[in-house]
């Protein structure tokens, strides 16, 4: 909730706690175990940053966070927690929302070229050995000194079939290239086209822009969604996307230092998905991404069960943290509880590991940077209720909203352009042209030789045939006259 130009997140008997949006570019984490209210805080924190006019990016997996689009309702439990926490001011909201699917069906298209994704994190989703990585990338130069752009996959496998013939001209210049290597590639490209990479890559691809977007009659901040309900079950394509569209938003962005509020804030819910599906070399990459990215004015929260599932050089890149619940079972579980007391500054009230047992569902110890950019004295506070709808919402609602977006259009129908297939399926067609035209050369001087050796033999023969006929006259006459001579 949006007060007093801070963003109202929990109270408890004695404080209001508040994320300051000049703070906000240091980043965050929502941790607790699975039905803790995770999710509800991630709408609360939404739906504040948007009505402070910061457009926000979120993956929805299970669909129950397009209800921002619509009005929230009075229910019992709702109405039960805005009378405990004394919400005066409190609202039911609508929140301008923009939804996007990679497969087209419950949002706008999501597309990207294969030259923009690059060969490591295409590497990933091809799940390549680093050998075949390596190779991958010498293609990937190829490409780009003979200036074959690769925007889709056929792109690719036409690049990859290019390369293949001229390896012995290649190998030299880039390294060892194998036909062994070139084949396992191809059939990896064939296996991500026909599972949905036909739909990720191509054209017109997605501007980041488009993400930063403001409701032009009360100035909200757009809320973008992906849902990822069927793109989640395919969990290295998902944290690719993610991982695409955040290399995109650090590289395009432009430098701004701190502001007064961030110019854009990126949820990356199932957090533990990235470090588990992600090579160390990528993951050097994101490190390095979240430490820089703030000052270009994007905040980065993640979400998961444990803060254990967050690489320690991120982990320590994130200022503003909220704890839900976390279940003891296990020495690990333990150990995970104590991880995430630690990451806290003491509160003398109550003891940090024991709350976090303890916590309800809606509770939650708090603990954001202060105007110095110093961490806060944890609180144990219980989390507002989103102002917008809770829950999913129907097909034809779905359906309605992205026909009326402002989006509707832009990326709905693919552009297929002269890029490296039909470049060189055209240097192919010239060369079978040049073929097939030294092949005529080649015929036509062998029927010239078959017309000039018969025409010659012909000419022998006639020779030959004139030749005999002066000898066989000759003869005749001599003996004629020898005869004349002898019986004269």
């Amino acid at each position: 909730m949006y007060k007093n130009e801070k963003i109202l997140v929990g109270k408890n008997s004695k404080k209001e706690v508040y994320l300051l949006p000049k703070m906000a570019n240091r980043h965050g984490l929502i941790t607790g175990a699975s039905g803790s209210g995770k999710t509800i805080t991630l709408k609360v924190l939404a739906e504040s940053f948007s009505s402070a006019g910061v457009p926000v990016f979120l993956v929805d997996v299970k669909g129950d966070l397009a209800g921002m689009a619509f009005k929230g309702e009075s229910n019992d439990n709702i109405d039960k927690r805005i009378k405990n926490l004394n919400l005066e001011g409190f609202t039911f909201e609508k929140f301008p929302t923009t939804f996007y699917d990679m497969y087209g069906v419950s949002g706008h298209p999501i597309r990207t070229t294969v030259k923009s994704v690059g060969f490591r994190l295409l590497s990933r989703m091809l799940d390549l050995t680093d050998s075949q990585e390596e190779v991958l990338g010498v293609v990937y130069k190829i490409c780009e000194d003979e200036e074959l752009e690769l925007i889709d996959l056929n792109d690719l496998d036409s690049a990859l079939g290019y390369v293949n013939d001229k390896r012995k001209e290649y190998s030299s210049k880039y390294g060892n290239i194998s036909t062994q290597t070139i084949t396992s590639i191809k059939r990896a490209v064939l296996n991500l086209n026909s599972d949905a990479g036909d739909l990720f890559f191509g054209q017109p691809s997605f501007d980041i822009k488009d993400f930063m977007k403001y409701d032009t009659d009360n100035g909200y901040g757009y809320i973008n969604i992906l849902d990822a309900q069927k793109l989640f079950k395919n969990p290295t394509t998902y944290v690719i996307l993610l991982l695409w569209l955040l290399t995109t938003i650090y590289n395009e962005m432009d430098e701004v230092g701190d502001l007064e509020k961030p110019k854009l804030v990126f949820f990356f819910d199932e957090a533990h998905l990235i470090f588990s599906e992600m090579k160390d070399s990528v993951i050097k990459q994101l490190i390095t991404i979240v430490k820089l990215i703030r000052s270009k004015g994007i905040g980065l929260y993640f979400i998961s069960q444990s803060p254990t599932d967050i690489k320690d050089d991120i982990l320590s890149q994130l200022g503003n943290r909220v704890q839900h619940v976390l279940r003891a079972y296990t020495k690990t579980d333990e150990k995970s509880i104590l991880a995430a007391a630690n990451s806290f500054r003491t509160n003398k009230e109550f003891d940090t590991v024991e709350a976090i047992r303890l916590l309800g569902t809606g509770e939650a110890l708090v603990s954001f940077q202060n105007e110095k950019g110093e961490p806060e004295i944890v609180e144990k506070v219980t989390i507002l209720p989103p102002q917008s709808r809770m829950g999913t919402i129907t097909e034809e609602e779905r359906k309605e909203l992205i026909r009326s977006s402002r989006l509707y259009g832009k990326y709905e129908n693919v552009k297929d352009g002269y890029s490296a297939k039909e470049k060189l399926d055209k240097l192919n067609e010239e060369k079978q042209e040049e073929l097939k035209k030294q092949e005529l050369e080649k015929e036509t001087k062998q029927e010239e030789s078959k017309v000039y050796k018969t025409s010659k033999r012909s000419k022998n023969t006639l020779g030959k045939k004139v030749e005999n006929k002066i000898i066989n006259k000759g003869t005749t006459k001599l003996v004629n006259y020898l005869f004349k001579k002898v019986f004269k």
